[in-house]
């Protein structure tokens, strides 16, 4: 086995991918942005879930807007729910694993608010009841998901934003994840601040 080649290969597919994505994804990530700087605007928060490599993103967005990005500016409103431990137990622990994302959506989500909801697959019914409990609470949901979607695209509200990765190799679906995310991040410091 030609261990070169094959890195190479992911380096070439990883790439293709973002670039034959990026028509299909540019409008609802501007989208995305646009909702959660109207969010910020109005005292908003932006609260983040995921599972795995997801739930890694979620913590990672959080903390590019909690500190900053690549510009400085004031902290933004953001909470991953991925990271409290305690919290995360003791509900998988009294309830069920799948409501440790949902039971913390209706104690800090308030109307206006965004859940950004972030699985691969489209089929993690934490963030599923999530995205259930984000809808009981009047917030908005942004979606990143790859594989078509799966049951999450049924769960989204017609205001929801929904920015799927047109794949379904996860390695390739959660790269391109990172970059949209960064892109959010970055559209965010663009409108809030009038970064070039």
């Amino acid at each position: 086995m030609d261990l070169a080649e094959r890195i190479t290969g992911n380096f070439r597919d990883s790439a293709n991918l973002k670039l034959s994505a990026v028509q299909e994804l540019a409008g609802p990530i501007a989208n995305g942005v646009e909702r959660m700087v109207s969010c910020l605007r109005d005292d908003g928060k932006i609260l983040s879930c995921g599972n795995g490599g997801s739930a890694a993103d979620a913590q990672h967005f959080s903390s590019e807007l909690l500190n900053r990005f690549e510009a400085e500016r004031p902290g933004l409103a953001a909470v991953a729910l991925t990271t409290d431990t305690s919290t995360l137990t003791s509900i998988a622990n009294d309830y069920d694993y799948e409501q440790v994302f949902a039971r913390q959506v209706r104690a800090l989500g308030h109307p206006g608010d965004v859940l950004l909801a972030i699985s691969t697959s489209g089929n993690s019914r934490n963030v599923l009841a999530a995205v259930q409990a984000a809808h009981e609470a009047q917030m908005a949901v942004v979606a990143l998901t790859g594989r078509g979607g799966g049951a999450l695209l049924n769960e989204l509200a017609r205001d929801d934003i929904h920015i799927c990765v047109p794949s379904t190799v996860t390695a390739r679906i959660q790269e391109v994840h990172l970059l949209v995310l960064h892109c959010l991040c970055d559209g965010i410091d663009c409108l809030l601040l009038g970064v070039r």
